[in-house]
């Protein structure tokens, strides 16, 4: 028998199996660290219990250093979209729609979802990274000697910061992502600023800027939450720090998709 168990270990079949379990466990320890951690945060911000320099330091970080790389993924992405669509509904009869078809997919899809990506590669990253170095240097630790809560002190500004300023990101996101589809309809077709800007506004409504200003804030919210999240479970030494990192970035462009995804369904199905 204890043969049998040695040899099957070795197996494919058993590795296959342990690597299975092992992922789902690691799946469900993120999960509920995300959920737990969360509703702790959601505690002390219902409590307004806010450190006003942490936060505010946090909104420049989420509004202001994001926003040249937000701007450049939003404009480049209408850009790409535009100089293949516009001239081919020109052609198809269809010019007076451009302005209405590039408006409603920034506004809807891509200022939000492109600005989401954006966050996460660059400040969902950096927040994943610097817990992640606080818990394997133990500064974490001294924070709890010091009885200080970790919750309190680190994730509640950057979610509130999230939650705030994402918002903003991605309206000026959106605004730019029309400008630049304007710009490339014009050199690449016999169409003007003005036919353009008129269409724009014809299938644009209020709830079409409403889904996307609360798209935002729950993106702005998850992204904060997992990284923080997943920097504060770090274990291991610099290792560590790298797999928590990664973890928050595939994680957080897992959820901003499934978020959009059920905002489809509710308000556009």
């Amino acid at each position: 028998m204890g043969a049998f168990k040695k040899y099957f270990r070795q197996s494919a079949t058993y590795k296959i199996y342990k690597g299975l379990s092992e992922e789902i466990v690691d799946f469900l320890n993120t999960l509920g660290g995300i959920v737990q951690n969360g509703f702790a945060a959601l505690k002390y911000i219902l409590a307004f219990q806010i450190n006003p320099k942490e936060f505010m330091w946090q909104c420049e970080r989420f509004g202001i250093s994001s926003l040249p790389i937000t701007l450049s993924i939003v404009g480049m992405t209408s850009i790409i979209v535009a100089s293949q669509v516009a001239s081919e509904m020109v052609k198809q009869g269809g010019g007076h729609f451009v302005g209405l078809l590039m408006t409603i997919l920034i506004i809807r899809e891509v200022g939000a979802i492109m600005s989401g990506f954006a966050i996460i590669s660059m400040i969902g990253s950096s927040i994943a990274s610097e817990i992640a170095t606080m818990r394997v240097t133990e500064q974490i630790d001294a924070l709890k000697v010091l009885k200080v809560d970790p919750v309190k002190y680190l994730f509640v500004p950057r979610i509130l910061a999230g939650l705030f300023m994402m918002p903003v990101v991605v309206i000026i996101a959106s605004i730019v992502g029309v400008l630049a589809g304007a710009v490339t309809t014009t050199m690449t077709t016999e169409l003007g600023y003005r036919a353009y800007f008129d269409s724009a506004w014809l299938g644009v409504y209020m709830k079409d800027l409403s889904v996307s200003l609360l798209k935002s804030i729950c993106f702005g919210g998850t992204i904060a939450l997992i990284s923080c999240a997943c920097g504060y479970a770090a274990k291991g030494g610099a290792k560590g720090v790298g797999i928590a990192t990664t973890k928050a970035v595939v994680w957080s462009f897992v959820a901003i998709v499934i978020w959009d995804m059920i905002f489809a369904i509710i308000f556009f199905f």
